[in-house]
């Protein structure tokens, strides 16, 4: 492994329209924690959720370095082109303590054909698939 590849971290920035309102989310009812918290001009905020980081930050027209890209919250909640995939041991549990911290499913855990799955939306409308695999192996990321 290079030491770029052993010196990068993922993360999943988001736009939101109320940081504070985000930051109870994800920590409150997906039980993460607050790694930093933005205050006055510099409202971006850090949760660390599992193993990686949820950043977050209002929205904002072109910068310097992204002259054309103007960041904003999902105009359509209903039209994706990606979303954040938790998977977890058990889906039941998760739905169930989740769903009484407030989370707001669109389903209950539907069983597919190698998982159970149901997604919910964070306070800006955007999806969040968690899901458990019913592989006999488990799940495992992808290896390098």
């Amino acid at each position: 492994m290079s030491d770029i590849e052993q010196n990068i971290v993922l993360a999943h920035f988001i736009v939101v329209e109320d940081v504070e309102r985000s930051r109870r989310f994800y920590t409150d009812v997906l039980g993460g924690k607050t790694v930093v918290s933005g205050e006055g001009a510099d409202a971006v905020t850090y949760v660390a959720l599992a193993n990686s980081w949820i950043i977050m930050n209002v929205g904002g027209g072109p910068t310097d370095d992204k002259p054309t890209v103007t960041l904003e919250t999902p105009p359509d909640p209903d039209r994706v082109s990606s979303f954040l995939n938790i998977r977890v041991a058990d889906i039941h549990a998760v739905y169930e303590e989740w769903k009484s911290r407030g989370a707001e499913f669109l389903t209950p855990p539907k069983k597919h054909a190698a998982e159970f799955r149901c997604y919910i939306r964070d306070p800006d409308g955007y999806i969040i698939e968690v899901g458990q695999t019913t592989l006999a192996w488990g799940w495992h990321p992808p290896s390098a």
